[in-house]
Order: structure tokens, then C-alpha cells, then sequence
């Protein structure tokens, strides 16, 4: 099996989720790979502490895996992903297991930051939505889905997020084949891009 891997990355609350469900929805025969899930367990991270600890670099992340596992499925060889849970900072011990599909969407903060995974890409994808919305939207899902208060999501958006992101994603945007403008809201651009997936799919 012929295997395309799609990397989309942006800021924290860019809609990158929206683009891949867009994605996912158009080509039945996909699957998301989640950057998220290759976090490194980090246990002794509480909602009174996280603010120390920052989440938002490469460190934090099992890069390593993470390639070995694109390598394998972009080979035609299944995986078995790590899951990781966001109240606890620690990775699961039950893992998910993924068969190859045709197209494979990698969704990450720092998807195009890692030179090896972004060799690997065959179309590489930045979601540019303004700070203002990004903010809201972590805000809004750090409470609803991860349990964190109000206080500790602006901390940790200001001395380490927005860093982060000034950093190690921003800059990445140079490495992008196509720049979303506004994400998942952004019509016009994901008629396009689903377009051209489908037709990327074809080819292979």
C-alpha cells in the first residue's frame, strides 16, 4: 500500500482539529495521527504546579516514536499509537492500534518543527488563526476537558504558551506548502485542500 502522510500544524486553538475532521469526513480511507498522544508522561504535574512546567517544546515531546511510527505506517506496516491522558500528564498504559490507511493526517504543535518527521511529508499544512481566538479557544477547552481553572490557563498562556509558539511554531510556517488563513472556518481554502487530497490520494 501506498501511504501519503499530510502534516498540519498551527498555534494552540487554531482549528487544526477542524481541518482535519474536513479532511476525514471527504476521505473515507484516512486516519489522524495526534501529536498530542506522543507527549511524554510527566506525573508530578498537578493543576497547582502546571504552570511550571512547559508542555510547549520539543523536550516534552517522544519525537523519536513518533517518527519510527510514521516510518512504519508510511511502509505499510500498522502501530501500535501511545495514548496519553491530559488531567493526569501520563501516558495511558492501553495503546491504540493503527492500520495504514491511503492518506494519514499527522495534527500537532511542532508536527513541521522536527526535520525528520517533516521529510516525511508529502504535504505540509499551517493553520493561522489570530492569538486573540487561539486563546479563547484553549481557554475554553483547558475548563471543559481538562479541568483546569481560569487563573492557571492564563499563566500558563502567557509565560509559556505564547512563547512557545513565538518559538518553535511560528517559524515553521516558512516550511508550509499551504498557510490556512482562520482554519476550519475558512471555506474556500478547505474546498481546495480536500480537492487536492483527494487527488493527491489518487495518484498515489
Amino acid at each position: 500500500m501506498k501511504v501519503s502522510l499530510i502534516g498540519i500544524t498551527g498555534g494552540s486553538g487554531s482549528g487544526k482539529s477542524t481541518v482535519v475532521r474536513k479532511i476525514t469526513e471527504a476521505h473515507k480511507d484516512s486516519i489522524c495521527i495526534a501529536q498530542d498522544n506522543y507527549y511524554k508522561s510527566a506525573t508530578f504535574v498537578n493543576n497547582d504546579n502546571i504552570t511550571s512546567y512547559n508542555f510547549d517544546r520539543p523536550e516534552a515531546l517522544d519525537l523519536d516514536l513518533m517518527y519510527e511510527n510514521l516510518v512504519d505506517l508510511k511502509n505499510g506496516k500498522a502501530i501500535d499509537m501511545p495514548l496519553y491522558d491530559f488531567v493526569h500528564h501520563a501516558r495511558r498504559e492501553e495503546t491504540m492500534h493503527v492500520e495504514p490507511k491511503s492518506v494519514i493526517i499527522v495534527d500537532g504543535l511542532m508536527v513541521l518543527y522536527d526535520e525528520k518527521i517533516r521529510n516525511l511529508l508529502d504535504l505540509k499544512l499551517y493553520v493561522d488563526t489570530p492569538a486573540d481566538i487561539r486563546f479563547v479557544r484553549r481557554l475554553q477547552r483547558d475548563i471543559k476537558e481538562r479541568g483546569r481553572t481560569v487563573d492557571s490557563v492564563i499563566e500558563q498562556y502567557i509565560n509559556v504558551v505564547r512563547p512557545g509558539h513565538e518559538k518553535y511554531i511560528e517559524p515553521c510556517k516558512a516550511y508550509a506548502d499551504l498557510i490556512i488563513p482562520e482554519g476550519g472556518y475558512n471555506e474556500n481554502a478547505l474546498f481546495v485542500l480536500v480537492n487536492h487530497v483527494q487527488t493527491l490520494a489518487k495518484n498515489l
